[in-house]
């Protein structure tokens, strides 16, 4: 592997860095600093829009469906710049979970139906997957599906629906045969968040924020024509999203920016406080997690290079979502340790509000720190919780 830059990749940076310098507003840079998971749904699509016109929304995408045809050094810088500018997170219920299980297994009418809206930014999505009781067991879901003459009738409840509030559209995993093995009877159904029946209630979560959701289903009818390939075979289709959502929740570029602040923040805290910079504890857990952090870059680059030659995402999209995830929570946590008694108070929903007039309590370099901290704490479950994911290796690269 090669681990220096050529100069056309130094001009490539240079242009992404400059483009971010030149159309990323303030107001929504300031709000992914302070909270990413929270840029109100306005600003997360004007930023979509700015990229989609740029041509740079789905690097990961066939160039044919409009992805940017970008080779894999060129993915990765544009994710560090990403990062390195505070640009803020897009939802990646469409970009990167379902839309390549529409241009992947649907039909010629839901590519052309969907796709266009998942590039734009002007539909956003959401996923039904986890049930009370079956989240990590996901096959031993409830969720119904009766065939009607054209439509599904669905009856059931999905728990811990990411911006599900903020969704147009909605897929879901649904139990259309209960005769045959588990995760033989699923169907994959594309549903509008508009039909009856149809009902979201808010989840509140330990950060006091709005995030999650739980999705009831009485009587929604969906037509037969919203199903992913075919009946009964949606565990294949969810497999092959879980994949791609995997490999994404490793989050390389994120956690190097977040190594880069906590940097800076031990700097500054030895100024401060006189020690915790130069503490040796400190500074182990630091080059643990650094060390840690190299391991998964590259296994993330080779995860997209081995992509990139059409085999597909395997088991290491299992291997970087363990890795990230606890490198994640290691950075986050250090984090907040960082911050000694200022981590105390944190910001909730009415004070993320950039037009609030509620003044912060929270010191301007721990912003969104303790909030960031308490939300991703589940990132070891969601996605598939590590110690399945640890089962997946045993059984697929170790025969265990």
């Amino acid at each position: 592997m090669e681990l220096e830059f050529t100069p056309e990749e130094l001009a490539f940076r240079e242009e992404v860095r400059a483009f971010f310098q030149a159309n990323l507003p303030d107001r929504i840079r300031d709000q992914a600093v302070r909270a990413p998971s929270f840029v109100s749904k306005e600003d997360t699509r004007f930023w979509h829009r700015a990229l989609h016109d740029q041509g740079w929304i789905a690097p990961n995408w066939p160039k044919a469906q409009g992805g940017t045809g970008w080779n894999i050094t060129q993915k990765h810088i544009y994710a560090e710049e990403y990062q390195a500018a505070h640009a803020p997170r897009l939802s990646s219920f469409g970009l990167t979970m379902v839309g390549p299980v529409i241009y992947t297994f649907g039909t010629e009418a839901q590519k052309a139906r969907h796709l266009p809206g998942i590039l734009s930014g002007d539909v956003f999505w959401c996923q039904g997957y986890s049930e009370p009781g079956s989240g990590s067991d996901l096959a031993s879901l409830r969720t119904r599906a009766v065939l009607d003459g054209d439509d599904y009738v669905i009856n059931g409840q999905k728990i811990w629906t990411s911006h599900a509030h903020h969704a147009d559209w909605i897929f879901v995993l649904v139990r259309t045969d209960s005769a045959v093995k588990q995760q033989q009877g699923i169907t994959f159904l594309l549903v509008d968040m508009t039909t009856p029946g149809l009902t979201v209630r808010p989840i509140v979560s330990i950060d006091g924020n709005h995030y999650l959701n739980e999705v009831f289903f009485v009587d929604v009818r969906v037509p037969v024509a919203n199903r992913i390939g075919e009946e009964n075979k949606g565990w294949t289709y969810a497999k092959f999203l879980l994949g791609h959502e995997r490999t994404g929740i490793a989050g390389v570029a994120k956690s190097k920016a977040k190594a880069e602040r906590l940097r800076a923040n031990l700097a500054r805290a030895n100024l401060e406080r006189g020690g915790l910079g130069d503490d040796p504890d400190a500074r182990r857990r630091l080059a643990e997690i650094e060390v840690k952090l190299t391991g998964l870059e590259f296994t993330q680059l080779r995860a997209l290079s081995r992509e990139q030659t059409g085999l597909g995402v395997g088991p290491e999209a299992s291997l970087l979502k363990i890795g990230g995830t606890e490198v994640e929570q290691a950075l986050n946590e250090m984090l907040v340790d960082c911050l000694g008694y200022y981590a105390g108070p944190f910001e909730t929903a009415s004070s993320l509000r950039v037009d609030s007039n509620q003044e912060s309590v929270v010191a301007p370099h721990g912003r969104g720190l303790m909030t960031e901290h308490l939300l991703r704490r589940a990132a070891s479950i969601y996605g598939g919780t590590n110690e399945i994911q640890r089962n997946i290796i045993a059984k697929r690269v170790l025969d265990l």
